[in-house]
Order: structure tokens, then sequence, then C-alpha cells
């Protein structure tokens, strides 16, 4: 049973096609099939060890190649870390660049123009992660049965490093919070996108 599950695991990142298809998974799923026909027709203990050292050489052959085109699912903090750092290189110059204070001044000024920013990040990386077929990114045990798991990550972890970050660095002032928001807001959007990018790019 120990052997059935980790060869199991073995094939849980497997590859589609670098055109998006599902043809190169088919064909792996195939010869999984057979390796695991073969193991169960040979008696020797050494023979079925070779069997399945082969079969974990094949699995590890395809997921060797391009960064793009495998299927993401799960989510752990490696994942929160890329998105992490994906966030920071996105975030850096909108820490520094003065322009971000005179667009979070406009935009708590106007609120329908606040809350559409935040919308239109969040449409970001919705069609970032879910729609633009970057990578095959399926959802994963939802929070509350609805929430993607990666989205809330990105999300998450992009504003509230925007957060910490301006006010660290003494860009946001929260004695007035609209205004603070705001400037947050302004740095989350570009940093939001980054967190997505980091967070599939590599594969994982």
């Amino acid at each position: 049973m120990t052997d059935d599950r980790s060869a199991a695991a073995d094939d849980s990142e497997v590859r589609i096609g670098p055109d998006g298809s599902e043809g190169s998974t088919d064909e792996m799923e195939r010869l999984l099939a057979e390796f695991d026909a073969l193991a169960e027709t040979v008696d020797s203990p050494d023979e079925r060890e070779r069997v399945r050292s082969a079969r974990r050489a094949a699995v590890a052959a395809a997921n060797e190649t391009a960064v793009f085109g495998r299927i993401i699912h799960g989510y752990d903090r490696g994942d929160l870390a890329e998105a992490f750092l994906g966030s920071v290189l996105f975030g850096v110059p909108m820490f520094v660049e003065g322009g971000t204070n005179e667009v979070g001044h406009f935009l708590a000024a106007h609120p329908v123009s606040l809350v559409g920013t935040v919308i239109a990040a969040i449409g970001l990386v919705v069609g970032i992660l879910y729609v633009a077929d970057i990578q095959d990114v399926r959802v994963h045990e939802p929070l509350f049965g609805v929430l993607p798991r990666r989205l809330v990550g990105v999300l998450g972890v992009a504003f509230l490093t925007a957060a910490v970050v301006m006010t660290a660095w003494g860009r946001v002032d929260w004695a007035t919070p609209v205004l603070a928001f705001a400037d947050v807001v302004v740095a989350f959007v570009p940093m939001s996108v980054g967190g997505a990018l980091g967070d599939i790019l590599p594969g994982s």
C-alpha cells in the first residue's frame, strides 16, 4: 500500500502539453497504467522495484519539461512565499514613487474610483490565475466551499505586504485611514499582479 500511495503521489504533477492540450497528460496516464500493470505481472521483488523506479523516472522526466503547462493544484507555504516575492518585486517601485500618493489622494476623494480600483485588481488576479491559461490552475479545497485558496492567498499577501511596508517606510499615515487605505490600494494593484505571476510561473 505504501508503494501504491507513493506511486500515485509521483504522478500528481504530470504536465499537460505545451500547447495547453490534455494530450500529453492522457499519454502519460496510459504509460503509468502500463507500468502498474507490468508491476503486477512480475514476481521478483527486485524486478518489481525496477519497474517502479522506471515509473518514477518517467514522471520525473515529464515534470522537467518547460515551466509552462503544469497542472497546478493545492496551496501551501511555498506558494505564499512565491506570491510574497512577486509582490515585493512589483511593489518596491510603488513604495518609493511619489506618484503613488498622488493617485491615492485622488482615489480617497473619489470613493467610486477607489472601489473600482479594488475590483479591477481582483479581476486582474482572477484573469491571470484562472482565465488567461498561463497555467492550468485547479481550485483545491476552496475556503467556505467558494473562495479559492490561491486567490485569497495572492490578494491577501499583496495587500498585507503593501500595508506593512508602506507603513514602516512612512508612506502612509493611518491617522487619515481613508487616505492611507487609498494609498495602499494604489500599490496593491501592481503587487497583486506580481504576486499572481510569482505564484504560478514557477509552476508549483
